[in-house]
């Protein structure tokens, strides 16, 4: 006898079920049947009144698989509508990508090396973190791990990019529109939120495994919100005074906010690249599981074929890289706050 068919008894909804009730449902009903000797369920022992437990009273309620089961079929039926839409928008993300790795891997050793650290003293005026991408880049070359590496450097370059190209006016506009912010922190939440690998099972539906996009998107997604909530706030942070004295001057709204707001907003909406870079790596490690290259493919064989030095040597890959990404980005964060108070 199932738990919950006096609730149905009570309310006349017997016939609706379309079963007598009182059937057996589980093998200590089973049991019961067998032995002659009634079961007695404790209150303690009461289930909570879920799908599974009402369909064993009543068979015309669903069971909680029909409910997965009936939203993997509600998306398997609208997939190929929906890949007609998004396949030619994310088409560019993958020939981004394709061509990226190509260049950091075809390009010598000799020449990319000396590059990185050029842009790096550019970006950062510091001999000392140009020795450090100089010994991390060599430490990962004489190790082997050079062309892995490229290939993790090439993914968070263009997945960072395009996060900041996306970003940056998503959070402007949030900063000039209330209903705008109200209407798009639900979404980041649930992005913040969202276990990572969650992030990859539609894609798998929708996109093949050997397309670059599948775990683009899922970067993407994943590392896209910092530079939003950050360049909102930045801009919001900006003193009234200040737009005001703006506002005195007979400034337009694009002139105040090229001017005046993203300029003071800038320290804000570096922090947000910051985090989004270090997010992209972290999730660069977790796409390794559908196709992704680099370091994290690296990681992933580790696991799998339990190689503890593989493991480590490219744990240690990513760290140094994570280092590197997170000093130039901090160095470039300080020349901006420096030239600001100049």
């Amino acid at each position: 006898m199932a738990t919950y068919d006096f609730l149905f008894d009570s309310l006349g909804l017997r016939e609706w079920c379309g079963d007598e009730g009182g059937g057996i449902t589980s093998m200590a009903d089973l049991m019961s049947e067998a032995t002659g000797e009634e079961q007695v369920v404790s209150a303690w022992d009461t289930p909570f009144p879920s799908l599974d437990a009402l369909h064993d009273a009543c068979a015309a309620i669903p069971q909680s698989r029909d409910v997965t089961l009936g939203l993997e079929n509600g998306f398997l039926d609208i997939k190929d509508s929906l890949k007609v839409v998004v396949d030619p928008i994310t088409q560019p993300l993958s020939w981004a990508l394709e061509n990226a790795l190509w260049l950091m891997q075809s390009v010598p050793w000799w020449i990319m090396i000396p590059a990185l650290m050029l842009i790096v003293y550019l970006v950062g005026r510091s001999f000392k973190l140009v020795g450090l991408v100089a010994a991390a880049f060599g430490f990962l070359a004489f190790i082997d791990y050079y062309d892995y590496t490229m290939q993790t450097l090439a993914i968070i370059f263009v997945c960072a990019v395009i996060c900041v190209v996306l970003g940056v006016p998503i959070g402007i506009a949030m900063s000039r529109s209330d209903r705008v912010q109200r209407a798009i922190i639900p979404i980041l939440d649930m992005l913040q939120t969202l276990p990572p690998f969650v992030y990859l099972i539609p894609l798998i539906f929708l996109f093949s495994v050997t397309e670059p996009k599948l775990y683009g998107i899922a970067i993407i997604l994943y590392a896209i919100v910092p530079v939003v909530r950050l360049t909102d706030l930045g801009i919001r942070l900006v003193d009234k005074d200040v737009i005001e004295a703006a506002d005195a001057f007979g400034m337009t709204k694009r002139q105040k906010l090229y001017g005046v707001q993203i300029p003071l907003a800038l320290p804000n909406i570096m922090a947000g690249v910051n985090q989004t870079i270090m997010m992209s790596l972290a999730m660069v490690v977790i796409a390794s599981l559908v196709s992704a290259p680099g370091l994290g493919v690296l990681v992933l064989r580790g696991i799998r074929n339990l190689e503890l030095g593989v493991g480590l040597l490219s744990g240690l890959g990513i760290v140094l890289l994570a280092i590197i990404l997170d000093r130039v980005t901090k160095a470039a964060l300080a020349r901006i706050n420096a030239q600001q108070k100049s």
